[in-house]
């Protein structure tokens, strides 16, 4: 399937995993997923820089696809992040939490492209008017990080749609290829799916995180810390003994203490999955399986290829139920 992702990144279909911390903080997914054809991610945000270099060197020797990082510019090694990318010409700049403005030039100088992440219109706007290459657009049914507004990706990206002119990959929601379909019919040109690869064999997250996901429903990720910086993680005793403190006016230092007493790493790396934050998408409930991260792109690619021609042969059928007259 050809689309302006497809055709701006070299990739051969418009699927991209999503950078996540821990889970794909390492070369075994991003490779996995840019060897079956889509844009596999690495995740720089939790990582020191001689680790991130080595994953980069690991990259380089595991694949010969495109492949982007993942940076949250508001962190405070992004520069020395930046500049290992830029030494090892990375060719796909995914970032977050931060303007693009001041680092554009010198990627786009060797050819990179760069993508920015957003969850407004606002955003949006802003990140095309500083002249990256495509965005991420993300609803509210994500994992991680989603939008406060609870405004969900079938109308945030249709509404960024209307006003940008630069392609989009729409984010939260989809697990198979179904739901990439139904977002490619949205307008977009790719799909972004993050919980989706959480379950694989690949991803560098503990046991119990992964048991935890597989035994959630799609109502089980809530959203924590709207008084601070919100995030999409399952329902737990961490989350409940937030909701606890929303009841009640609390200075806003014990709150944010309280917000930050849990961390993704938690639950991630140590298993701790009743007090770290647990991030994953409400798509975890449609998930029942640890699949492979190459034979899950083969799936999503077979899906997507149903869900297309169901489309398109709803198009071509003539109706046999006569239409009642007015």
């Amino acid at each position: 399937m050809r689309t302006r992702i497809t055709e701006l990144l070299g990739i051969a279909h418009p699927i991209v995993q999503a950078g996540m911390s821990w889970a794909s903080s390492s070369a075994a997914l991003p490779a996995a997923v840019s060897n079956a054809g889509g844009l596999g991610t690495v995740a720089a945000g939790p990582m020191y820089v001689p680790a991130f270099c080595a994953v980069l060197d690991e990259m380089a020797a595991l694949t010969d696809r495109p492949y982007a990082v993942n940076v949250p510019l508001y962190r405070p090694q992004s520069a020395e992040i930046l500049d290992a990318m830029h030494a090892r010409r990375v060719p796909v700049v995914i970032a977050s939490q931060g303007g693009p403005r001041a680092h554009l030039a010198r990627f786009h100088a060797y050819g990179a492209r760069w993508v920015q992440v957003v969850s407004t219109l606002e955003h949006a706007l802003k990140a095309q008017a500083a002249g990256v290459d495509a965005l991420v657009v993300v609803g509210s049914e994500a994992g991680g990080h989603p939008p406060a507004n609870d405004v969900s990706t079938l109308v945030t990206v249709r509404q960024v749609l209307q006003r940008v002119a630069i392609p989009v990959i729409a984010g939260g929601g989809a697990a198979d290829g179904w739901g990439i379909a139904a977002l490619l019919a949205l307008g977009a040109d790719a799909v972004q799916l993050g919980t989706r690869f959480l379950l694989t064999p690949e991803a560098t997250v503990h046991a119990n995180y992964k048991a935890a996901l597989l035994a959630a429903g799609v109502a089980d990720p809530v959203l924590v810390g709207r008084r601070s910086l919100p995030v999409r993680t399952l329902n737990n005793r961490f989350a409940q003994r937030v909701f606890e403190a929303e009841q009640r006016p609390i200075p806003a230092e014990e709150y944010d203490a309280l917000f930050h007493s849990a961390s993704l790493k938690q639950a991630a790396l140590d298993g701790d999955v009743e007090w770290g934050k647990v991030e994953a998408g409400q798509s975890v409930g449609l998930i029942d399986s640890l699949e492979p991260a190459a034979a899950l792109m083969a799936r999503l690619v077979r899906e997507l290829a149903q869900a297309t021609d169901r489309l398109a042969g709803m198009r071509h059928a003539e109706s046999t139920t006569p239409i009642p007259a007015a």
